[in-house]
């Protein structure tokens, strides 16, 4: 038995199954073709031990027969040699005190929240692509933590997944995955993310955003080396929610089939992260934080590939799953650490960045984050 896959809906429902959200699979009919493949004669390579670099057998510009092997390397104009620059002991980047290991997943579906379809596909796609921008500096915010600034900050962004149509035309929601100590900090940190306060509303008396309609899990991520594929090799980076039938919960298919499914993902060497959704219980150990679904990121050629590959799990063919959505997403960079000094050319500087930084409430002249500030 395999899951059915539902035809997309701008205004998916929210269904209060404990609490479980099931939004409605993309149709599989826009399928884009499948991409061809290039084959390429690639150099015989050797790889360096200090893992910074390779190098070939013959060189793409000639063939190396008048170079002198002795020589050394002509410098590159503004270039200075590493043995000049001085040794300076810097401040250590602080540990943030909320990767404690406890993610939740957020899922914002746009439809979800358009009330009385009072907004049409494209009209929504234009507000969310209006405020990406400043959802990833929200993120990145978020995300530095030290004495100085955000010190109160409660909650880690780890990734924010842009959620594509099934044409890919359009932008419709997005997955975020949270670390935080509770589940509470947790929804406060949601409800200062600018694209969920435009879905949303703002009430105007005490400015706070009311998230509780934004669906909430657990994920327990599965710490293994084998499910680290990087996104994109030898396809496109997917991802799949499948909320399990309400009877799995008491005939025990998920534990299983568990085994099969893990072997399944591993053999398959797409996986790029896989992990099952649990209720989000303010305590993780509580019992009624029980598994009600799996998370699952994984390369696939085109969108045919994808829907073939989760139909081909062994939990889906058993009949775990009562529903399985399949995304293709953009990644957001919500690292926050997108800078740094350039040591080999010291004359350029980053002050566009520092003017924006500042533009957008980083700590320009904050000595604790001196590799944002040169």
């Amino acid at each position: 038995m395999t899951a059915k896959f539902a035809s997309l809906s701008c205004a998916a429902i929210i269904v209060a199954a404990t609490h479980a959200f099931h939004p409605s699979a993309l149709p599989s009919s826009s399928r884009r073709p499948a991409t061809t493949t290039t084959t390429t004669t690639r150099l015989p390579m050797s790889f360096m031990a200090d893992s910074s670099d390779y190098k070939a057998d013959k060189s793409d510009f000639g063939d190396g027969a008048d170079e002198d092997p002795d020589a050394a390397p002509a410098p590159l104009r503004g270039e200075v040699d590493m043995a000049d620059v001085p040794v300076t002991e810097e401040i250590p980047v602080p540990m943030s005190r909320n990767n404690v290991g406890n993610r939740f997943l957020a899922v914002v579906l746009d439809g979800s929240f358009n009330k009385d379809d009072a907004k049409d596909a494209w009209e929504m796609h234009g507000d969310r692509i209006a405020l990406t921008e400043r959802h990833v500096m929200w993120a990145r915010k978020q995300n530095l933590y030290n004495e100085t600034f955000n010190l109160e900050s409660r909650a880690d962004v780890l990734w924010s997944h842009q959620l594509l149509s099934s044409d890919l035309q359009r932008a419709v929601g997005h997955a975020m995955c949270i670390d935080s100590p509770t589940i509470e900090d947790c929804r406060e940190a949601i409800s200062r993310d600018p694209i969920v306060r435009s879905l949303l509303g703002v009430d105007p008396e005490t400015g706070m955003c009311d998230v509780s309609p934004v669906p909430l899990y657990r994920w327990r991520q599965i710490r293994d080396h084998t499910l680290r594929i990087d996104d994109g090799r030898d396809g496109l980076p997917n991802m799949v929610m499948a909320f399990d039938r309400p009877e799995a919960i008491s005939d025990g298919l998920r534990e299983e089939v568990s085994n099969d499914h893990l072997e399944y993902l591993i053999r398959s060497e797409r996986v790029i992260a896989a992990g099952p959704l649990h209720v989000a219980t303010p305590d993780k150990t509580d019992p009624r934080s029980i598994a009600i679904g799996t998370l699952l990121f994984f390369n696939a050629v085109d969108r045919e590939d994808a829907i073939e590959f989760v139909e081909n799990d062994p939990a889906a063919r058993a009949g775990l799953y009562e529903t399985m959505t399949v995304h293709r997403f953009n990644s957001l960079d919500v690292t926050g650490k997108f800078v740094s000094e350039n040591l080999y050319f010291p004359g350029q500087n980053t002050y566009q960045m520092k003017e924006a930084m500042e533009h957008w409430g980083y700590p320009v002249d904050d000595l604790q984050t001196k590799w944002l500030n040169w």
